[in-house]
C-alpha cells in the first residue's frame, strides 16, 4: 500500500498520494475545476508540464503555483476556484 500525505483542500482535509503532483492529485480526487478565466471559462491542467499555466492554484496563500510541478507534502493549503 503506497504512503499518504494530508492536505488541506478549500478547507477540507485529503488524503492523497506522497510524492504526487498536486494537479494529479486534485484530479485523482475528481477536481474539474482549478480555476477560472478572465472571461469566466472553467480551467484546469492541460500540458502537465508547467508550459500552459492553466492548472494555477493557491498554495499556503501563494497565488498562481502551477499544480503540475509542485509535488504534494504534509499539510499544505490547497485554494481552487471549486469549492
Amino acid at each position: 500500500m503506497s504512503e499518504t500525505v494530508r492536505i488541506i483542500l478549500n478547507g477540507d482535509e485529503r488524503a492523497v498520494p506522497a510524492g504526487a503532483m498536486l494537479a494529479a492529485a486534485l484530479l485523482g480526487l475528481g477536481l474539474t475545476r482549478f480555476r477560472t478565466s478572465v472571461h469566466g471559462e472553467p480551467r484546469a491542467p492541460l500540458c502537465g508540464m508547467g508550459a500552459c499555466q492553466e492548472c494555477r492554484v493557491t498554495v499556503d496563500g501563494r497565488l498562481h503555483v502551477r499544480s503540475c510541478m509542485t509535488p504534494c507534502r504534509e499539510a499544505m493549503r490547497v485554494e481552487t476556484d471549486q469549492p
